[in-house]
């Protein structure tokens, strides 16, 4: 029986385990080795680490992890989880079961793509989904914003501080009255023709191809892809969801607490905005709320 399992390995379930295990409890990190970052080179705007590779990063969290007596890092995908007589079991898709008292859910967000031809092998690379990560490194070229959901004409309003900026509506998000003013303001081009292809060599890109038979040139483009919750578990355990701009969320208070006493959830799974400092700190409240909930038990 382990006072917690942390379920997700990447930035928020590391900073959680870290917290439980230097407050000495007997903490159980669950990796399944796909985080949501793995196809970008580099982590950027991550105090201490700019410029670094996610991989080495996560490497590195492990081995500190690794060194406290009452952490242990479990390589492999957490399948299902329950409560029974109060406690959580996890089951690993090799069927091996794990308990404990409390659980901290960090599985995170799988990205879906626009449904456009090149897409998918430029994406972290020549397709980016945060300007605030990956901008500067793309800066002062001709850069694309491809509208995905509602609020990309707001992320097309941000770009043009880091390179010359087309947002293309594709036929679907034209802005409203106050943003096409403000995307007017800030110099951005509108594009209406639809995308239909990405081109050059990838994970490069050159220019991208509209429908009407038109090639734009565009050295990178920014887009905001649908999400999906990662892991089934949080919905398996009960937990209470919000809406938000590109998918659904965990919803948890200030500290991570989610609707169902004892389950505790951080990172990309349980907001809108996704940032790796971000997440980080939540899987550090969620820790701390775990320790603290455990303590008064």
């Amino acid at each position: 029986m382990h006072d917690v399992i942390v379920i997700g390995g990447s930035f928020a379930g590391q900073s959680a385990a870290l917290q439980l295990a230097r407050a000495r409890q007997d903490v159980l990190l669950i990796d399944a080795g796909l985080p949501r970052n793995r196809f970008a080179d580099a982590a950027h705007g991550f105090l201490g680490q700019d410029g670094r590779s996610p991989g080495a990063i996560i490497r590195d969290a492990t081995c500190q992890l690794s060194a406290y007596p009452s952490a242990e890092v479990l390589a492999g995908k957490a399948q299902e989880a329950s409560i029974d007589d109060g406690h959580f079991v996890v089951t690993m898709r090799n069927g091996a079961e794990r308990r404990a008292r409390r659980i901290i859910l960090a599985t995170g967000v799988t990205d879906m793509l626009p449904d456009i031809p090149g897409m998918a092998e430029r994406w972290g690379a020549t397709v980016l989904h945060c300007p605030y990560c990956h901008g500067y490194e793309v800066r002062d070229r001709a850069l694309g914003i491809i509208a995905n959901h509602p609020m990309s004409a707001h992320q097309a309003a941000l770009i043009p501080d880091w390179g010359r900026a087309t947002y293309f509506t594709q036929g679907l998000y034209e802005p409203n009255a106050d943003e096409l003013a403000l995307l007017v303001k800030r110099g951005v081009t509108i594009e209406r023709t639809p995308v239909v292809a990405l081109i050059g060599e990838a994970p490069g890109l050159r220019a991208v191809a509209l429908a009407d038979g038109r090639v734009i040139e565009i050295f990178a483009v920014f887009t905001a892809p649908a999400t999906k919750l990662t892991s089934p578990i949080a919905k398996m355990l009960g937990c209470a969801m919000d809406d938000g701009p590109t998918g659904p969320f965990i919803k948890v208070d200030a500290w991570g607490l989610t609707s169902i006493s004892g389950v505790y959830a951080a990172g990309d799974a349980t907001s809108p905005v996704h940032n790796a400092t971000i997440a980080s700190a939540s899987g550090v409240l969620a820790g701390i709320a775990t320790h603290q909930s455990l303590a008064r038990s």
